[in-house]
């Protein structure tokens, strides 16, 4: 029997209806959520990703504002511009895309972000709060797993969940997630050995690595929920998961889609920690 589809475009559709209306409700109360997005070199997948994010901020009532910089751009003019949005009481979330420039210290600029206006989650603050289980911004992606998981039923607690990447993204926030919701967590990553037999344990699977059709079917234990966090060109342009999709859905219980699974999920998570902000 083919696995149950995990339909994140429909279920961030209707996480947008509900975020539409809590901004309006913040808006008659005289505060419109803002969300600036900083964009610096012309990584064309970052164009395309800024697009999406900026358009369905819209479609929800969240203002939203394009600083935009050439690849040669001067990071004390990144820090800067940061430390202006800051301070900016109409600024409620501040997005840096990534990739930046191979020049510019990333982790520097995303740690100049006030935490309360890290709509990523990606500052240390809030990534130690999560680790600590006190309340703070949670990294978007991870976020909308959970929620992917809590919405279909997956069962989660005493379960055991193997998260292929280690990255401070997706990896390591989503254990910590998982660990959260009561799950047993492996994680694996690119040294692990093996790793087909710690796959094949796994009743959650989740493929974050950014390797095309990585996790084929005889990694993954029968009726297993497999999320494929993965986005990656092929040779002949077409999109592709971390998980071979067609293999892979003969075997689980769930699976989600590239695209269509995981991605507009990531985007949902994004408005919602901007409207909380504007909130707090």
């Amino acid at each position: 029997m083919a696995a149950r589809i995990l339909d994140g475009k429909s279920l961030a559709a209707s996480l947008r209806d509900g975020l539409r209306q809590k901004t309006a409700a913040l808006v008659q109360r005289g505060v419109r959520p803002g969300l600036a997005v900083i964009l610096a070199g012309d990584d064309a997948a970052s164009r395309v990703y800024v697009r999406n994010k900026m358009l369905a901020a819209e479609q929800v009532g969240v203002r939203s504002l394009l600083h935009e910089y050439g690849r040669d751009i001067a990071e004390e003019v990144l820090l800067d511009r940061v430390a202006t949005l800051n301070a900016d009481a109409s600024v409620h979330g501040i997005l840096v895309q990534l990739p930046l420039p191979g020049h510019i210290n990333a982790a520097r600029v995303l740690e100049a972000v006030a935490p309360a206006k890290d709509v990523d989650g990606f500052h240390a603050g809030n990534l130690g709060a999560l680790l600590a289980g006190r309340p703070g911004v949670v990294p978007c992606t991870p976020a909308g797993v959970i929620r992917l998981l809590e919405h279909a039923g997956v069962p989660i607690a005493g379960r055991h969940a193997v998260v292929i990447g280690r990255s401070n993204i997706v990896g390591k926030p989503l254990a910590l997630l998982l660990l959260r919701q009561d799950a047993t967590v492996t994680i694996c990553h690119s040294k692990t050995r093996n790793i087909e037999s710690v796959t094949r344990q796994a009743d959650i699977l989740v493929a974050a690595l950014g390797r095309a059709k990585l996790v084929g079917a005889g990694m993954v234990k029968p009726g297993a929920c497999v999320i494929d966090v993965g986005v990656n060109r092929t040779a002949d342009g077409k999109l592709a998961g971390d998980v071979d999709f067609d293999a892979v859905k003969e075997i689980a219980g769930w699976i989600t889609p590239v695209p269509g699974g995981v991605g507009p999920m990531t985007i949902a998570m994004l408005l919602e920690n901007c409207i909380n902000c504007a909130s707090r």
